[in-house]
Parts: structure tokens; C-alpha cells; sequence
């Protein structure tokens, strides 16, 4: 089970789950879809995965700079950051109960729950 996700400051969230590898093709398209959203300069932070320094995405990153969205990878080994990489730290290791484990199904729903309920019953405060 793999997660892509964006998520603000003020804890505006989006998520899209995927049961398998996520692929370059994949995040450039959730890019896009992003990129139609944006009305004002915006920045991407993300990290140093293959996928995001792949040659595939880097073209994605060119074509999305002049529609107003800037890209930017955090240094290598600094997932601090990232503040998403703050995220699904939250989720991993305290939001997602030990049960959800249980089996693939249940893992699915804890999940879901918790993606679906960010930025109100499940907050991180940047300070």
C-alpha cells in the first residue's frame, strides 16, 4: 500500500492511495492534476526518491516551472524538511493503531481513515 500526498502548512491535504509500486508516470500525473489547481506561484518540496530525480520527471519539473509550479528537493539524509515526511512519521508510528495490521483489509480502512481526516481530527502543528 503506497501513499501520495500534498499537504500545506494549514493543513490542507490531499492524498491518492495505490495498492502496488508507484511509478514516475503516476507522480507526474498527480503533479499535473495538481498543477491545474494552483492560481499563484507554488512550491513542491520533495525529496531525492528515484522517481523525483528520475530524467521522466525532471522533464515534468521544466514543463511545470512555467505554469508557476516550482519544484524543490530537499538536501540528501534531510527528511526533516520534508515537512509530509513529518506526516507519515505521524502515521506510522502513532496514528495507525497496532490492529490495523491485523490483515490487508483492515490496513486499508485504518488508513483511509486517518488520510481522510487530516487536518481536523488528525493535525500536525508547525511551529
Amino acid at each position: 500500500m503506497n501513499v501520495l500526498g500534498f499537504l500545506t502548512r494549514k493543513n490542507q491535504f490531499s492524498s491518492f492511495t495505490y495498492e502496488g509500486s508507484i511509478t514516475a508516470e503516476v507522480v507526474i500525473a498527480r503533479m499535473n492534476n495538481f498543477a491545474k489547481s494552483i492560481t499563484k506561484p507554488t512550491y513542491v518540496v520533495i525529496d531525492n526518491a528515484p522517481i523525483h530525480t528520475s530524467k521522466l520527471f525532471q522533464e515534468c519539473i521544466l514543463k511545470r516551472k512555467k505554469k508557476g509550479l516550482i519544484i524543490k528537493n530537499v538536501p540528501t539524509y534531510s527528511p526533516e524538511l520534508n515537512l509530509i515526511e513529518i506526516l507519515w512519521r505521524k502515521i506510522k508510528y502513532y496514528w495507525l493503531p497496532f490492529a490495523a495490521y491485523t490483515d490487508f483489509e483492515n490496513l486499508k480502512n485504518e488508513l483511509e481513515n486517518i488520510l481522510v481526516n487530516i487536518g481536523s481530527k488528525y493535525r500536525i502543528t508547525f511551529a
